[in-house]
Order: C-alpha cells, then sequence, then structure tokens
C-alpha cells in the first residue's frame, strides 16, 4: 500500500483495478473492489489495521465488472452514479462465470464461481459532496468512459482519481465509451485548474500529464479511424483491420497481448456498431 498523501492510500497490487483508501475521522472512503476472493480478504485484512473511524464507504468508478464484481464481499454501503444504478437494473441478480470474451481482465480468472452483485445504495446525478471530517471528497460526473463513469476530487490534496479514462501501457475499453465526451474529459484534466494535481488511473495507479496526453492522442485516432469508418460505408466487421494499427505502441506481456486484442475486437466493434447506428442499437456495457 502506497500514502501518496496524507491519509490516501493507494494499491495496485492486486489484479483488475488501483484500489484506494481515503482515511477519515469518521471512516475509510474506498475506491472500487479487487475482483478476487482471496484479494478482497487481504485488502480488508490491512484496512484494519488503518484506524479512522468506524464507518465505510465503497465508491464504484464505474460499473465494469473488474471493479464491481468484489464489492459485495467489502460488506458496506456502496455509492455510484445514478446511470450505475440503471445498468446493475438490468443484470441478473446473479453473476457466473462464463465465456464472455471483451478483453476485460476478470476474464483470466475461471475460478471466479458465482457472485451476487451490490448495486449502488446511494448514487447521483451530476456531483455529491462527502463531509466525513477533514477536507470534503468530491465526486464529479465524468461520462465518457461508459456510462455513469465518475472520477473522485480532492480538492485541497490537488488529487484526483479518474478512473478508466487514464490508462497507461494497454489499450482502453472503447465498448461502452462516448469518445467524444471521454476527448473532452481529458482536455478538462490537461487544462490549468489540473496542472498541479497528483493523477490516479483506475488501472496502474499514479500517473503523469504527459500519459494523459497520450491517451488523448490515442482516442483522438480511434475516432478519426471510426469516423472515416462509418463515412465510407465500412461494416462492423471492418473494425478488425483496425486491431494492429491501434496496438501498436503497446509492448505487453506475451500472455497478455489475446486479452487486449480481444479488448480492442469488442470495444472497436460496439463503438462502431454505436456510432453508425445511435437509435436502433443500445448497448449496455
Amino acid at each position: 500500500m502506497q500514502e501518496i498523501a496524507a491519509h490516501v492510500f493507494i494499491e495496485t497490487a492486486y489484479p483488475g483495478v488501483t484500489l484506494a483508501a481515503l482515511n477519515t475521522p469518521h471512516g475509510l472512503i474506498l475506491v472500487d473492489a479487487p475482483l478476487r476472493g482471496e484479494d478482497t480478504r487481504s485488502w480488508r485484512a490491512m484496512l484494519l489495521n488503518m484506524g479512522g473511524g468506524v464507518e465505510r464507504l465503497l465508491v464504484n468508478l464505474d460499473a465494469h465488472f473488474d471493479r464491481t464484481l468484489g464489492a459485495r464481499a467489502m460488506d458496506c454501503t456502496v455509492v455510484a452514479h445514478e446511470k450505475v444504478s440503471q445498468i446493475f437494473r438490468n443484470r441478473p441478480v446473479t453473476f457466473k462465470t462464463q465465456g464472455t470474451e471483451t478483453g476485460a481482465e476478470w476474464e483470466l480468472y475461471s475460478n471466479l464461481g458465482s457472485i451476487r452483485w451490490a448495486p449502488p445504495e446511494i448514487t447521483f446525478t451530476d456531483e455529491m459532496v462527502i463531509h466525513w471530517g477533514g477536507s470534503p471528497i468530491r465526486l464529479e460526473s465524468r461520462p465518457g468512459v461508459s456510462h455513469g463513469a465518475l472520477w473522485v476530487h480532492l480538492p485541497e490534496q490537488k488529487i484526483v482519481f479518474v478512473g478508466d479514462a487514464v490508462m497507461p501501457n494497454q489499450p482502453p475499453y472503447l465498448a461502452s465509451a462516448d469518445v467524444p465526451v471521454w476527448i473532452e474529459a481529458l482536455r478538462l484534466l490537461l487544462s490549468e485548474p489540473f496542472q498541479n494535481y497528483t493523477l490516479v488511473s483506475g488501472r496502474g495507479g499514479l500517473v503523469t500529464h504527459a500519459q494523459a496526453r497520450d491517451q488523448l492522442a490515442y482516442l483522438e485516432r480511434v475516432r478519426v479511424r471510426i469516423d472515416g469508418l462509418v463515412e465510407a460505408g465500412g461494416k462492423a466487421e471492418d473494425t478488425e483491420a483496425l486491431i494492429a494499427p491501434l496496438l501498436q505502441g503497446f509492448e505487453p506481456l506475451p500472455e497478455h497481448r489475446p486479452m487486449y486484442e480481444q479488448r480492442l475486437r469488442w470495444g472497436l466493434r460496439q463503438y462502431f456498431l454505436r456510432r453508425n447506428f445511435p437509435e436502433s442499437i443500445e448497448i449496455e456495457e
């Protein structure tokens, strides 16, 4: 566990997403959850040693399986954007490991078993401010990455948890993305108000503003290529030809390359369908 500011901790050792714990006088505010049961038990044991108040609140940065599969095992109140709650209403009550191939990290583990979802109990639309003693903690809607994506903003400490808005060293998840809105969110992140901020990615921990600029440039490439395909009257299967060029520049471990290729295969296809048929195609996640 790494302390990046007074009472602000992150953990990057578990597969899936970056975890965080904000230790306030009232209790712990947690950001996301481990996806494997053994990691959840280990994470909860570490949190017991942090002291502070007795309350626990878990913030999900979006509805992605990697960060929500372990939410129920954290056994605390869950907070998320209202659209995350809508997504959960469309999911089966119980999750069972199946042959889904979206290129997500949870798909690398076949022993997750049957898991009951933990829909958010507290939701908001635009912004929510948590006052648990000490500095205010702001939850801000940033929907470009996916429906219901949010940032956790600590204005006094100048820290912002941006979830999957910046994903260093791996291709992003595009299946539920609104790429133009995502680009605008990154432009905000790179603007003057955030210049002296510490940025925390939902996958990979601390990131730099240079990495945020790289993410912006990558998304511009995605937008240009998909828009060009739509304007040329292309088909969803034509997105297959975009995988290789959009994977260039990454140097994944050999065991991760098939996952990244599948992530782009699935994501580009879904994004193309939404871009080409915005009224007739509705894709949940």
